[in-house]
């Protein structure tokens, strides 16, 4: 979702490249585009110019390290007051002894992803050893209901919910917690309230009822994302009735601009404790603001994708790989696993934007689908032989023509597969022995070679034949334009130095 933010700020920041020293001008002249950046991701206005006065500030009065260029130090000062901007963050939702039952309130406008955001953290408790319960509390919307019933049997917990007709949301909250309490394996409720398309008096007079009859450990506000600056404006509307503890932003695997995660902290006071990015019930992630302002910089998020991994990969097929990449026998059905080990981390273009400096290689693929590539190079490796996957140079002409068949390609694309396969598998046995930040530069070189993606190459390669003339003729004039503004970009460096 922050691509956009991402490529705005590295465009801005790239002014100061090349500069001897920062000075008052070249740091004006920074924020001014950087101002702007934020603005059009839907950032709101006040907290814009209040994070690059402060990065104004910060900036000037440092003193200037030697070790350090200019530019470095402005990224530094830059990531240091996103931080600030989205933290810091308390994740921790106050939960009592597992003898008593406490409340989890969770309120939204409708539409926001409310009730699946229930299952999701109902789902994360279970996972860290809690026993809740869901209360169907949206009798406005009687497909909330069975929407919360159907995620509940998903994850394996229990639902508490009442005929909407005659009933009322404080009456059915009220019995829920009843009922959680008289089960006795029950030690955390938590109320997926009722919403609206807009902040109305009635639907607020209703949450401060169960706010009040309940007395909710945490009340959280389901926000989101892809509204922007409204996200923004009906949290702070929620938390002057409610007093909200925490917000979950959801929806942030799509399209929104970024503006929401970086203007609610400072307008509302309350700090994002959650993130959904993506519909399965596990896309629920703690927020943390450092990793945030890594990706949205461009430095990806190399932390979060240690932990997804950890969490995802079979321990013992990953020893087994890294002992045959020690010993050189990197084969294709080595590949071929490991591939299907990356699919439980997410898609491929997610993965990519979490190695530093990968922004390169997802700009090279364009509105390419990484995940249906990948799915072209494992139909070639599963329509190969056994020894053909131990031993590729097995594979002569013959043999080609005949795995493209097996698979639905042509011969070409199963030789670009053995080419950058050659060139992977050498990289891979190197890697064995490197430490986790060389591994990093390692798989940023691959990304950015293709290797990662041969599929993608394949089609890059067949887009390129089928090119006529005047596609070609628009392709040299862009690359000229490029080559000439980038030119007048060195000579105003120059006359700012």
């Amino acid at each position: 979702m922050f691509e956009n933010i991402t490529k705005g700020l590295t465009s801005a920041l790239d002014s100061l490249r090349g500069q001897s020293k920062l000075t008052e001008k070249n740091i004006a002249d920074s924020l001014t585009e950087v101002r702007q950046v934020l603005l059009e991701a839907d950032v709101n206005y006040e907290v814009a110019k209040a994070f690059t006065d402060q990065v104004s500030e910060a900036a000037i009065g440092r003193e200037v390290l030697k070790t350090i260029n200019p530019a470095q130090q402005f990224i530094g000062v830059v990531y240091e007051e996103l931080i600030n901007l989205m933290g810091p963050v308390d994740h921790s939702l106050h939960l009592g002894a597992k003898n008593e039952v406490t409340v989890l309130m969770l309120c939204g406008l409708q539409g926001s992803g409310k009730t699946t955001t229930c299952g999701k953290l109902a789902r994360n408790l279970l996972n860290n050893g809690r026993r809740p319960m869901l209360v169907a509390a949206d009798l406005q919307r009687p497909a909330a209901i069975e929407q919360l019933k159907t995620l509940g049997e998903q994850v394996g917990v229990p639902v508490h919910s009442e005929d909407p007709q005659g009933n009322n949301a404080v009456s059915v909250c009220r019995n829920g917690l009843k009922a959680a309490k008289a089960a006795g394996n029950v030690d955390t409720l938590i109320l997926d309230t009722a919403g609206r398309l807009h902040i109305d008096d009635e639907l607020m007079k209703e949450l401060e009822q169960i706010d009040n009859r309940l007395h909710p450990k945490q009340v959280l506000f389901v926000c989101d994302a892809m509204t922007g600056q409204d996200a923004v404006n009906s949290a702070k509307a929620f938390n002057e009735a409610l007093e909200l503890d925490g917000v979950i932003l959801t929806k942030l695997d799509g399209d929104a601009r970024g503006g929401a995660a970086l203007s609610v902290k400072h307008v509302t006071g309350v700090p994002i404790k959650y993130v959904g990015v993506g519909e399965q019930l596990d896309k629920l992630d703690e927020f943390h603001p450092d990793r945030m302002a890594e990706r949205i910089l461009g430095q990806g998020d190399v932390r979060t994708l240690v932990e997804k991994a950890q969490e995802a990969f079979d321990q013992e097929q990953m020893e087994e790989a890294e002992r045959k990449m020690r010993e050189g026998k990197f084969t294709l059905d080595t590949f071929l696993s490991t591939m299907k080990q990356m699919k439980k981390l997410g898609s491929m273009r997610e993965v990519m934007k979490m190695i530093p400096g990968m922004g390169g290689a997802l700009d090279a693929i364009g509105d390419m689908n990484p995940d249906e590539d990948m799915k072209q190079v494992e139909g070639m490796i599963q329509s190969m032989t056994p020894q053909e996957r131990e031993n590729p140079d097995l594979i002569d002409i013959s043999r080609r023509r005949r795995i493209a068949k097996g698979s639905g390609v042509d011969p070409s694309d199963v030789n670009r597969l053995l080419k950058d396969f050659n060139g992977m598998s050498g990289m891979m046995s190197k890697m064995a022995g490197m430490s986790v930040r060389e591994r990093m530069r390692a798989v940023k070189e691959m990304g950015e070679g293709g290797l990662l993606n041969p599929g993608a190459q394949m089609r890059k390669e067949k887009q390129r034949s089928k090119r006529g003339p005047q596609d070609k003729a628009k392709i040299q004039a862009l690359k000229k334009k490029q080559r000439k503004n980038a030119k007048q970009q060195r000579k105003k460096n120059r006359k700012r130095r």
